[in-house]
């Protein structure tokens, strides 16, 4: 009985040995206490505008007259830049930002915004303004084509818009209806263009709370996340395609052996 006993625990140990190490790698921030370690700088993250983001800009004035000539307008003509009533009934067209990191801006002409925050966006175009108005005016910057992708493992498949400038690794998981069991956790594929054209792919491991200090932890404009599958996975895949093969080749060899024992007798 004991000499049953030990081998049955040989044969299991094995299985809860896979069971533990497929556990420690199917949970998100581990060790977390490096967070509360590693002194942190508490910047809240600002998006910095890139090459081919498109910009909504309006400008309000307390005469709002005086702001129509510094709003570009879909169907916008020389006649209606004067009246109030016409700019206000057309649609507000988005700037694009040139490889150069510039925008073609109204009156102002040519102004470089790669590389600011919105904020900071907000503060260059204000102050070309004060020359022109007799008043600080109001400037409000937003992206309007914020979007990052996430393909691979996960649930929902797909590219997601982002409404409020900055969106994080999870919460783009998230978007995506969070990972697959199959999931690998610990090597998620970051694919990421910069300002200037180069891609590269950074390596994630979201198992570790170290994660949240790395400078990946926020996504960029067009990023795509891609979640590779286990090799468990893999091999139950390939397993199950070879499997349908074999059944058939079994089947066929049964049938040839009856056919053979057949014709024997």
């Amino acid at each position: 009985m004991f000499s049953f006993r030990r081998y049955l625990l040989v044969l299991l140990l094995p299985l809860l040995l896979a069971g533990c190490a497929s556990y420690k790698k199917s949970v998100y921030l581990r060790h977390d206490q490096v967070l509360a370690d590693i002194e942190q700088q508490g910047k809240l993250y600002e998006y910095r505008i890139m090459p081919k983001d498109e910009l909504i800009i309006v400008v309000s004035t307390s005469d709002p007259a005086s702001s129509v000539p510094f709003l570009r307008k879909l169907g916008q003509n020389k006649e209606m830049s004067s009246s109030t009533q016409g700019a206000n009934n057309a649609k507000l067209l988005n700037y694009l930002v040139d490889n150069q990191g510039c925008i073609d801006y109204p009156v102002l002409g040519k102004l470089p915004v790669s590389g600011l925050s919105c904020r900071q966006c907000e503060d260059l175009i204000r102050q070309k303004l004060e020359a022109y108005l007799n008043e600080v005016p109001n400037v409000t910057v937003r992206i309007d084509n914020f979007k990052v992708s996430v393909l691979g493992e996960v649930n929902h498949p797909g590219t997601f818009t982002v409404t409020d400038e900055r969106i994080n690794i999870f919460q783009a998981l998230a978007q995506a209806g969070d990972m697959t069991l199959f999931a690998d956790r610990d090597d998620v594929q970051l694919l990421r263009e910069d300002s200037i054209g180069r891609r590269q792919v950074i390596h994630l491991d979201l198992t570790e709370a170290g994660i949240a200090l790395a400078p990946e932890y926020y996504l960029q404009q067009n990023d795509i996340v891609y979640v590779k599958p286990t090799k468990a996975k893999v091999h139950s895949n390939t397993f199950s395609n070879n499997a349908s093969i074999w059944v058939s080749l079994l089947s066929l060899a049964s049938t040839l052996a009856s056919l053979v024992i057949i014709a024997l007798q």
